[in-house]
């Protein structure tokens, strides 16, 4: 799968983008498959804006995203669904577990939405990399943020994907535990020769990204 985006500008900053150089908005970009895209984004930029954006989860702007060559205006929700499930996983900044469910159980849902891509031991094996594995039977909502934020990387790698979003995954996260968190993304994106956009606040070095740009 191809991401276009061609002159996107989110209504809300219409009236302040142009006070600033951007390389994404109102611009024409192609993400093409299994690209590595880091998109460093001051607050205030819209990088949220920009995942939702391309999740089709808001629909406030002017422009065009295309999944491919279809624009993401005419998808209708079942075949959004169909991509959500198969093609385009994400990482939300907010991290969206269900509170009241177990670590584990955000996960398993998650795993269990369309015939399984991995097999359920992978849980296992992803929480003893991630330093996670003591509270998988604890309710999400117990769990400290950087704790959450694990849980929520683990569920996005549950599924099939060629695209994952990422919005500043390893915010809550110290150094050793972000370069545990950016080595098994890497190795799940090279399984499946799958691209990834990440938004964050400052350059970095965890991944070899295929292209820099700035929101």
């Amino acid at each position: 799968m191809e991401i276009t985006l061609k002159q996107v500008v989110p209504i809300p900053l219409k009236d302040t983008f142009t006070q600033r150089n951007s390389d994404v908005w109102n611009s024409e970009l192609r993400f093409q498959h299994g690209q590595w895209i880091k998109i460093k984004a001051p607050s205030g930029t819209g990088k949220t804006t920009l995942t939702h954006i391309l999740y089709k989860l808001r629909h406030d702007y002017s422009g065009q995203v295309l999944w491919d060559a279809q624009d993401l205006s005419g998808i209708v929700e079942d075949e959004l669904a169909t991509n959500r499930q198969q093609k385009i996983s994400v990482i939300f900044q907010d991290l969206r577990l269900f509170a009241n469910l177990t670590a584990r159980e955000n996960i398993e849902l998650k795993r269990v939405l369309q015939k399984p891509y991995h097999e359920e031991k992978k849980i296992d094996e992803m929480a003893e990399r991630l330093g996670v594995t003591h509270i998988l039977d604890q309710r999400a909502g117990l769990c400290s943020y950087g704790e959450q934020q694990r849980i929520a990387i683990i569920r996005a790698l549950m599924q099939p994907f060629e695209w994952l979003l990422m919005d500043e995954p390893f915010s809550h996260l110290d150094h050793a535990n972000r370069a545990k968190a950016a080595e098994l993304i890497a190795e799940e994106c090279k399984k499946r020769n799958a691209g990834f956009i990440l938004t964050d606040l400052e350059a970095d070095t965890h991944f070899e990204y295929t292209k820099l740009l700035t929101l």
